[in-house]
């Protein structure tokens, strides 16, 4: 099945509140190499002007990939997750994640499309808060291998 290109406007409602905890930040931050003091000293971080650790940059990913999997879940769409490559991501971050928050994120299918055999996708989550300050726009584009490749 080819990606259904009519899902192009596609909005899904938010997902579930994720609670980001020191130890998610803390965890991120080394898995991908993130030594700076605040991603893990609360103290550090207190020092800094922030409540707590904050979150790499990239640590957005976390919740946008939970809102993602509803549109590559979604048996109408056409997206095989076994043909799925990932192509870019972007992050525009209205203001640093911080551990305590609690993160809401919408999913806005914003392109579909089938190029060369292939289907091509854009997303886009936006990130807020519980009381739906902004906080993280990601977008990504993921590439649905045609079945002859």
């Amino acid at each position: 099945m080819a990606v259904n290109t009519a899902y192009e406007g596609r909005r899904y409602p938010p997902g579930e509140p994720f609670s980001v905890g020191r130890e998610h930040v803390r965890a991120f931050a080394a898995a991908v190499g993130a030594t700076d003091p605040v991603h893990h000293d609360v103290e550090a971080a207190r020092a800094a002007g922030f409540a707590d650790v904050v979150a790499p940059p990239t640590f957005a990913v976390v919740v946008a990939q939970r809102c993602e999997a509803a549109y590559i879940a979604d048996p109408e769409a056409g997206v095989d997750f076994d043909r799925l490559v990932h192509g870019e991501e972007s992050f525009v971050h209205h203001r640093p994640i911080v551990a305590g928050t609690e993160l809401v994120g919408e999913l806005h299918v914003d392109r579909v499309r089938e190029a060369g055999g292939h289907g091509l996708a854009t997303t886009r989550v936006e990130i807020t808060d519980t009381k739906g300050e902004a906080v993280c726009t990601v977008r990504s584009s993921v590439v649905v291998r045609g079945e002859g490749s």
